[in-house]
């Protein structure tokens, strides 16, 4: 019996993908510069179908990688030859217990989904990554995903509490349990992030929060990037702790407009969308304290949102300002690195000489408050010149937040794209140890390979960048 009628004889015929033009629509994530396809993709629906799985993978030393909605930023979920598990159909609410406000899901369950189903009693989950009306929970826990709202709320391991996860010789584990604290190593912690190397995991237990009394969402207008970068650090100077402080360059600013046309000033060089949350009492003073910090940086106004449909334009503009770049280009690579807020005028300045020197158009809209840059490359995939410019461009982007104190990645998951500029981070006795790490959990290395760790510490994949195949 063949490998792809086992698999047929766990999940069913309709679950197993693997003709021609099914493996090519798996071959990538959202990282457009690398694909590989895989042997077959597989839908299951349980916990125990993923088990059954791994083990017939691992019987037959297939390696295997799990996959959400695809909405990956650095090709995690890529998957030469292998099994690509993929749990869209895992995808319901298993429990709701507001009383201890937490709540249980299926891997594949959207973010978004998440908060629609508490938010008429009061509570919400907090990590909003910009794909959350696409994104999934098992995807949101691999990469550790953040959002506009990290700032003051924290990440995804922030608001996990217990993980139901299959080990890569099929044992089903749970790591963590339900309640605030644990005893022990944080084990559940350290698969926060792993991006699917320790294991796939199948649901979680995760926190929610009570929405708050108040909210005020400003639009803070600058005529320049150092006038708007400025007003971030002042800011948070101040002693303030806004719920989220977002920016937006000139380019994204016209590109917004001209697809939603929600009234953006289409000549304004930047500008932040911060949002206020907490109690009613005190929270206008606070948001007057604001506008005086935009104003002595030379703010050319200061909107608020005086309607939940006003406040919703503005998310909107933020969290479809990536897609609206199609505008422009038909591609975009997005970095993710991270860098102290104090560095943010001359990182962004360089970025734009970086530009200039690789004759691109770079555009910016990031998380400002935490220093978590989204440096967006525009170009044609098609064109191999081009990529090679924005591979370039992308090594000097890296090299340069790591220069400024900074860090690979905020949110997006190191996966293929970065994981040959880790050693820049860490010295190789860190990368062993790492390397330990995972293989306490992943022994046989068939789970998830080639992805995080420089691949001398790992396994050797072929992946197939833009413009020709490449042994890694």
């Amino acid at each position: 019996m063949s490998i792809i009628e086992e698999l047929k004889r766990i999940v069913g015929d309709d679950g197993v993908l693997s003709g021609k033009g099914e493996r090519m629509t798996y071959e990538r994530d959202a990282y457009p510069l690398e694909s590989a396809q895989p042997l077959a993709t597989v839908l299951p629906s349980t916990t125990e179908q993923v088990a059954a799985i791994v083990k017939l993978c691992a019987k037959h030393e297939i390696p295997f990688t799990p996959r959400g909605a695809g909405t990956g930023l650095a090709g995690g979920t890529l998957c030469p030859g292998g099994v690509l598990i993929g749990v869209a159909r895992m995808n319901r609410i298993l429990d709701i217990d507001l009383r201890n406000r937490r709540l249980t899901a299926q891997a594949g369950a959207v973010n978004v989904e998440l908060t629609k189903a508490v938010a008429g009693d009061g509570y919400l989950y907090a990590p909003d990554p910009s794909s959350q009306g696409a994104s999934t929970i098992g995807g949101n826990i691999a990469n550790n995903a953040g959002g506009p709202h990290t700032l003051k709320y924290g990440v995804t391991v922030n608001h996990v509490l217990a993980l139901e996860m299959v080990l890569p010789d099929g044992e089903i584990v749970t790591l963590g349990d339900k309640t605030e604290d644990t005893n022990g190593y944080d084990l559940m912690g350290l698969a926060v992030g792993a991006e699917g190397t320790f294991g796939i995991v199948t649901q979680a237990t995760l926190r929610l929060v009570r929405q708050t009394q108040a909210v005020r969402t400003l639009l803070g207008v600058f005529a320049t990037i150092d006038d708007a970068t400025q007003t971030v650090s002042d800011i948070v100077a101040a002693g303030i702790v806004p719920a989220a402080l977002e920016m937006l360059d000139g380019v994204i600013i016209q590109t917004v407009e001209d697809a939603f046309h929600y009234g953006f000033p289409r000549d304004a060089g930047a500008v932040l969308i911060i949002e206020l949350d907490g109690l009613a009492a005190g929270i206008d003073t606070l948001a007057e304290r604001v506008r005086e910090v935009c104003a002595a940086n030379a703010a050319r106004e200061v909107r608020q949102a005086s309607t939940p449909q006003d406040r919703a334009k503005l998310w909107a503009a933020r969290k479809k300002s990536i897609g609206t770049l199609g505008r422009l280009a038909p591609s975009c690579v997005t970095q993710d690195c991270v860098i102290p807020r104090s560095k943010l005028p001359e990182v962004l300045r360089a970025i734009a000489a970086i530009g200039v020197k690789h004759d691109l158009r770079i555009a910016n809209v990031f998380h400002a408050g935490d220093g978590n840059l989204h440096p967006a490359t525009l170009f044609d995939e098609r064109d191999p010149e081009q990529v090679k410019r924005v591979m370039a461009a992308s090594h000097d982007i890296l090299e340069l937040c790591i220069g400024m104190g900074g860090t690979l990645t905020g949110e997006h998951g190191i996966g293929v794209e970065k994981r040959d500029y880790m050693p820049l981070l860490f010295p190789a006795e860190t990368l062993r140890t790492m390397s330990d790490v995972r293989a306490v959990f992943n022994a046989s290395g068939l789970c998830n390979p080639g992805k995080v760790l420089p691949t001398s510490h790992g396994c050797s994949f072929e992946f197939t960048p833009r413009g020709g195949a490449v042994a890694v």
